[in-house]
């Protein structure tokens, strides 16, 4: 059996070792600073792993070393792993905007390195497996390390991917946008909706099956043929009730980002074959509000 450390117990953290001891690996090791509990975590492994605090780093004797801390204490945990005299092994981050390189003094010192980034939200550890399987994860690193961390995604029912090491920031961009902007730009449609009467809750709850429904189709179709509404039809008499409506009762941050998601819209439904005319006359319908907003 494969043997894991795990430095570093938050949500990630804790739901790569829930799922990993679930797929018949040995988690040996959860590693946390000094007045932190991952209690409740290793309750939940088969196996009662070692709880060492971060002093302890020379004690780490597995295959696969796990760093999952926060992304500003990867550096730091890479260069005290290095000097702790720790066996050489497999060591991954699972950050989606650092490099591999960023454990490169590991890799001085004869570790094989790489990083393993589940694209998927988890917002506790107990949702790992469930989370974990048919999700995707960017997988990077020596060829050694592309080859374990690749069988580690296979093995928790995902999907390995493989970008340019170069670009592993801009893919965090990405998904950031993906996610976390979906999260806000949600969040700015709640606040809309509670404009009308209702509660927030309310509101995220009427959203929810729309929402949901719009992402079932971009699992089907390309964007623009799964975007539907007032832009996908360039109906600028709609627009132009709905910029009043706006205008009238919401603040003008929520415009700003009705009208840059708007422009992109456009695009998308210029690609569709909507008439040159009416994309230009809304266009320039959006760049005239757009100029008219307070910087």
């Amino acid at each position: 059996m494969v043997t894991v450390a795990v430095i570093g117990v938050g949500r990630v953290g804790g739901a790569m070792a829930i799922s990993l001891a679930l797929a018949d690996y040995v988690i040996t090791d959860l590693v946390v600073r000094e007045g932190n509990s991952p209690d409740a975590i290793a309750s939940q492994l088969p196996d009662r792993p070692r709880i060492l605090s971060t002093a302890d780093l020379g004690k780490i004797d597995s295959d696969v070393v796990l760093i999952t801390t926060q992304d500003g204490n990867i550096a730091a945990t890479a260069k005290d792993l290095a000097a702790s005299g720790a066996r050489p092994a497999a060591v991954f981050h699972t950050s989606g905007s650092y490099p591999s390189s960023i454990l490169d003094p590991l890799g001085q010192v004869g570790w094989e390195t790489g990083s393993i980034h589940p694209l998927v939200s988890i917002s506790s550890p107990e949702l790992g497996p469930r989370r974990f399987p048919g999700a995707y994860f960017c997988v990077e690193g020596s060829n050694r390390a592309l080859a374990i961390g690749r069988k580690i995604v296979e093995d928790l029912g995902g999907k390995p991917f493989s970008i340019e090491t170069r670009f592993k920031t801009l893919y965090h961009a990405a998904a950031v946008t993906a996610c976390g902007h979906l999260v806000a730009l949600i969040d700015a449609s709640v606040e809309m909706l509670t404009k009308c009467g209702l509660s927030a809750t309310e509101a995220r709850h009427i959203l929810m099956p729309l929402v949901v429904s719009t992402v079932k189709n971009l699992e089907e179709q390309e964007p623009g043929a799964a975007l539907t509404g007032t832009f996908a039809r360039a109906d600028t008499e709609t627009l132009t009730r709905h910029l009043t409506a706006l205008g009238e009762n919401v603040p003008e941050e929520l415009l700003e980002i009705y009208l840059t998601l708007g422009e992109r819209s456009l695009k998308l439904a210029a690609g569709q074959g909507v008439s040159k005319e009416k994309i230009d006359s809304m266009r320039t319908k959006v760049l005239i509000a757009k100029s008219k907003l307070k910087w």
